[in-house]
C-alpha cells in the first residue's frame, strides 16, 4: 500500500520517506490532456515505491507555476511564489517522515521548487528536488511527452490530432518564451514534434527515469 491516502495515521511509521508528485493543469496541445505533467510525475513517484518499501506516494500537487501557458484555454496556474509557499508548508508539515522527495514533472516548476528545497534545507529539512532530464527530449507535448503518454495512459491521447509545433532547442526559445509565452513561438501550444511517438519509446522513457529517480534517493539517503 504504497498511497498515503489509503493508510490510516497508525500506518504511517518514522521511517518512511513522502514522494510527493508535483505536476501542473496545463495545454499540451491538441492532443494531449492538461494532467499530462501530473500524469507523469504521479507514474515515477509510484514507481519510486514500487521499488522501495520505504516509500509512499502523497496526492499529487496538480496546480504549478505555468504562466508561460496563460493564453491557452484550461491552463490553471498558482505562480511561482504560491507554488515556493505551498512545498515549504506541505514539507514543513511532514515533519513525521524521515524525508520528503518532490518528484517534479513541470519545467516551469522549476525555479520555485530550488527556492523552496533551499528555504527548507536553511531550516534543516531533509528534502530532495528531482527533475527528470531526457538526452535528446523536446521541450513540451512532442515525441517525448508523448510517447510517455503513450506508455502510461494511451486512452487519452488524441493522436489523430498531434501536430508538429515550434521547432528548434528550448534555448533559442527562451527569450521569448519567457517574454510572451509559449503561444507566441507555437500557435498549437507544442515545442516539438510528437509525430512518431510510440508506446515502446516511452516504456523506455519510463525505465530510465524510473532508474534515475531511485538512484538519485538512493544517494540522497545514504
Amino acid at each position: 500500500m504504497s498511497a498515503l491516502g489509503e493508510r490510516t495515521w497508525p500506518e504511517i511509521g518514522d521511517d518512511l520517506i513522502l514522494a510527493i508528485p508535483v505536476g501542473s493543469t496545463e495545454q499540451h496541445g491538441p492532443h494531449l490532456p492538461l494532467d499530462t505533467d501530473t500524469r507523469v510525475a504521479t507514474a515515477l513517484a509510484e514507481r519510486l515505491a514500487a521499488g522501495r518499501v520505504d516509500v509512499v506516494v502523497a496526492p499529487a500537487l496538480a496546480y504549478g507555476s505555468s504562466g508561460e501557458h496563460a493564453a491557452f484555454p484550461g491552463t490553471l496556474s498558482i505562480g511561482q511564489d504560491a507554488l515556493e509557499t505551498v512545498l515549504v508548508e506541505l514539507v514543513r508539515s511532514a515533519d513525521r517522515f524521515r524525508g520528503v522527495v518532490l518528484v517534479n514533472g513541470h519545467g516551469g516548476n522549476a525555479v520555485p521548487v530550488r527556492r523552496a528545497v533551499r528555504r527548507l534545507h536553511h531550516e534543516g529539512r531533509a528534502v530532495l528536488a528531482w527533475f527528470p532530464s531526457v538526452a535528446g527530449g523536446d521541450a513540451h507535448a512532442g515525441l517525448t511527452e508523448t510517447s510517455l503518454l503513450l506508455a502510461l495512459a494511451p486512452e487519452v491521447v488524441r493522436s489523430e490530432r498531434a501536430e508538429a509545433g515550434a521547432s528548434g532547442g528550448i534555448a533559442g526559445l527562451m527569450p521569448i518564451l519567457a517574454a510572451e509565452g509559449v503561444r507566441a513561438v507555437s500557435p498549437n501550444g507544442v515545442l516539438g514534434d510528437p509525430r512518431g511517438a510510440t508506446a515502446e519509446h516511452g516504456r523506455r522513457l519510463l525505465e530510465q527515469l524510473s532508474a534515475d529517480l531511485g538512484d538519485a534517493v538512493a544517494a540522497w539517503m545514504r
